[in-house]
């Protein structure tokens, strides 16, 4: 197939508010009723026609995946985002690093509808084998932009040693967030001294394996 005969999908200010108004209402669905939701009742309620849904995702995956990438992206916005984007200019680079993970973990423990999501993912897996193949396509870095923009640019201003990259961001979670996401799901909460022993520790743990090593 040529590139020319690849549908693209529908663009411009009012395609963009019909695809908001669709990832809206199939966030919506998908957490009340599942992966099994039909195409129909998306369409419904985002107030579009099925074929417009198609239009925009081409399938039920397709939107599933824009879903949860959205989802995934709201605990790295606003404040976390930011805190992350200031590291490449902290002086105190751990001091600032334990701030940002602070926000960014207090967002991740807050935000039950990511939760759920999450859970909902796990859940429908064994069902809908799919939704794991809709994911291999995406790299570490495009999962999670703010994380990986961080450390590079801290690795590209000799602050940090990091020769994998997505390594590096796969441990960054597994020391900072995955303790919530993995304990939330079998419903077993983390207080708040052990979240901050966890963070303080897991930078200290992290800095302590890509930071510079004196020679």
């Amino acid at each position: 197939m040529s590139v020319d005969s690849v549908k693209q999908p529908p663009s411009g200010p009012r395609a963009e508010l019909k695809r908001q108004a669709i990832v809206r209402a199939a966030r919506e669905l998908f957490l009340r009723d599942g992966f099994g939701v039909g195409m129909d009742a998306i369409a419904a309620e985002a107030g579009v026609s099925k074929v417009t849904v198609y239009n925009h995702f081409g399938s039920k995956e397709a939107l599933f995946t824009a879903v949860i990438t959205s989802a995934l992206d709201e605990p790295l916005a606003g404040e976390s985002s930011a805190a992350l984007e200031g590291l490449a200019e902290a002086e105190d680079l751990r001091a600032a690093l334990v701030e940002a993970a602070r926000t960014w973990v207090h967002a991740v423990r807050t935000n039950h509808e990511v939760t759920a999501l999450r859970n909902l993912v796990a859940a429908e897996l064994h069902r809908f084998p799919e939704l794991g193949e809709a994911w291999r396509h995406r790299g570490t870095e495009s999962h999670h932009p703010a994380v990986a923009g961080a450390l590079r640019a801290l690795t590209e201003q000799g602050r940090l040693e990091i020769p994998d990259l997505q390594v590096a961001i796969i441990q960054f979670y597994g020391l900072l967030v995955f303790p919530h996401m993995v304990f939330s799901s079998y419903g077993t909460h983390i207080d708040e001294d052990l979240t901050d022993r966890l963070i303080t520790s897991g930078v200290d743990m992290f800095l302590g394996h890509y930071g510079p090593q004196e020679t």
